[in-house]
């Protein structure tokens, strides 16, 4: 009975020496959760207070009666933002933080311009807006809302030709068959009002065409004037005179 006296008497001491030791562990072990979403609440409240706008645009085709089907359109190659035309051609970009943007319209049918915006922290209401027709164009302020027309159309299959009589005379063997037979229906009535000499004359050099070693021959000798070289005279054999006296015994003794 006395040791549970004690006892009892002693466990109000060791319950105020022990709850702070308890408090204090669970204090240390409760703070670094408390840091983390003080963090957060801080970057929540800091993201908050970023300053964004939107940007608003229009796409257009040069002719008012056609349709634009929907295109999209990006900024800084649609990494965080992109977005899609309305029916009436309509976009707009929500969020837009600060800084240097480049729109570009992603169409398969239509080249439009691209354009660089610049959204200042101080100015965010009034974005600067640069259009580029094509990358190294000079470049022209536009303002904002944009209103961005297409400047061309892509064609990627190439119309079929029809057939053309012209075309044929686009071919060289043609032109070659057409000049030699003019050359034939007009030399007969060219050799008509030539001299006898001169036809003479051109029908060697017809004759010397169709053998061309003549031809170059004829031509060499032109070249260096040595002309035809006059035949030797013949050389005429006289009959020695052993055999006359050989045919004169020959007849004596006949």
């Amino acid at each position: 009975d006395a040791e549970r006296k004690t006892m009892t008497m002693a466990m109000p001491k060791l319950m105020a020496l022990l709850l702070p030791l308890l408090l204090s562990i669970l204090s240390l072990s409760i703070q670094p959760h408390f840091a983390a979403a003080d963090k957060n609440n801080d970057a929540l409240s800091q993201s908050s207070t970023i300053i964004t706008t939107s940007i608003q645009g229009r796409l257009r085709l040069p002719d008012p009666a056609e349709s634009l089907n929907s295109t999209r359109i990006t900024l800084n190659d649609g990494s965080k933002h992109s977005t899609y035309t309305q029916p009436d051609g309509s976009f707009v970009f929500f969020r837009v933080p600060p800084g240097v943007h480049l729109l570009d319209v992603q169409s398969r049918e239509h080249h439009f311009s691209q354009v660089k915006i610049q959204l200042l922290e101080e100015a965010m209401d009034v974005p600067k807006c640069i259009e580029y027709i094509y990358p190294g164009a000079p470049k022209q302020a536009i303002p904002h809302p944009l209103e961005l027309t297409a400047h061309a159309s892509y064609e990627y299959y190439e119309p079929r030709q029809g057939f053309s009589p012209f075309s044929i005379l686009k071919n060289p063997m043609l032109l070659m068959m057409l000049v030699s037979v003019g050359g034939m229906v007009m030399m007969p009535k060219m050799m008509e009002g030539l001299d006898p000499d001169q036809k003479e004359q051109m029908q060697k050099q017809m004759a010397m065409q169709q053998d061309p070693s003549k031809m170059l021959t004829q031509m060499f000798q032109d070249m260096t004037g040595s002309g035809e070289e006059a035949a030797p005279p013949p050389i005429e054999k006289k009959a020695s005179s052993k055999a006359g006296g050989k045919t004169s015994r020959r007849g004596k003794r006949d």
